[in-house]
């Protein structure tokens, strides 16, 4: 479209458009879309950037056994996914436009979409929930405000869980209803979104403060208890092969993993896949893995050259 004009007057694409004076009963003018949509090859991009991402997440987790890179990752995925992309490659939101797809013949969504939405579907089958650890933007905004994450009893973390059960199920009904009723409620009532587009309601804005400083004290509130994506996840992750295990060939059995964890995802010293959302801090905290063990193997080689 070339603009808008009226008189004289040209309007370019992607402006405000004519003034609402200049249109009879009052119209007032749309805001514009925000963010502007990106040429295919770049969202094809996104795609691979983040399927990439869920890979190194992989690695690092699985096979480095490091939570320091991990929380590299976090904060490139935080940086890229969250403020530069503006919270749009996100599955959790494109989970409403693959309901409204697969119930409406005349919805159509871009592969783009579908393949946002499936991959970490996929990877979770076979390596658990990676795409939480270091690639989730939402994530990985409240990773980065824990500073001591308190214990929260057993069953009131099962409880609170259930909410995202239902969230979903209210999710899915107000998308499959007639367009001229539907509710894209995940993307409406997302508390960080205004974070990373730097605009949004005051009450959502508030809404978004408050989960980041409870998530100061209790590891991930909204990724624990709300979050619908997780759901799927969560039971995708139930059948992986591989996953998040804690010391797999020298069992230590000291405790100190499970008060590492703040999401109350180790039982009985075992790591549940279903709720560990990739954070490593497991391995961080044990003797025999990750980091941890790794400075005290590499004293221990000084002090025998030492010798």
């Amino acid at each position: 479209m070339p603009g808008f004009g009226t008189g004289d007057s040209i309007f370019p694409p992607g402006g405000d458009g004519p003034p609402g004076k200049t249109i009879a009963g009052g119209y007032k003018t749309p805001s514009v879309q925000k963010p502007l949509p990106r040429d295919y090859w770049f969202q094809v991009f996104d795609v691979v950037l983040l399927a990439a991402a869920m890979g190194v997440s992989v690695w690092l987790v699985l096979k480095r056994r490091s939570r320091r890179w991990l929380v590299g990752l976090a904060i490139f995925s935080l940086a890229y996914f969250g403020f530069y992309r503006e919270g749009c490659v996100c599955p959790i939101g494109s989970l409403q436009n693959v309901a409204v797809a697969l119930t409406d013949p005349k919805y159509s969504i871009p592969m783009v979409v579908i393949a946002t939405f499936f991959l970490p579907l996929f990877v979770a089958l076979f390596f658990g929930r990676a795409f939480c650890g270091g690639v989730c933007a939402l994530g990985a905004m409240q990773e980065m405000v824990v500073l001591k994450p308190l214990q929260v009893p057993r069953k009131l973390d099962r409880a609170l869980g259930r909410l995202k059960y239902a969230y979903l199920l209210l999710a899915i009904v107000l998308a499959i209803k007639p367009a001229i009723a539907r509710d894209f409620v995940i993307c409406r009532f997302d508390p960080f979104v205004g974070f990373f587009r730097h605009t949004g309601a005051p009450h959502m804005l508030m809404i978004g403060a408050a989960f980041l400083v409870a998530g100061m004290f209790i590891g991930r509130p909204y990724c624990r208890w709300l979050c619908p994506y997780g759901v799927l996840l969560n039971w995708c992750s139930r059948v992986a092969r591989l996953g998040v295990s804690i010391t797999p060939h020298r069992e230590l059995d000291c405790g100190l993993c499970t008060e590492a964890c703040p999401y109350g995802a180790i039982e009985q010293m075992r790591a549940m896949r279903k709720d560990c959302l990739y954070c490593a801090r497991c391995y961080s905290s044990c003797p025999n893995e990750g980091e941890r063990a790794k400075a005290k193997d590499s004293l221990v080689a000084i002090g025998g050259g030492a010798r």
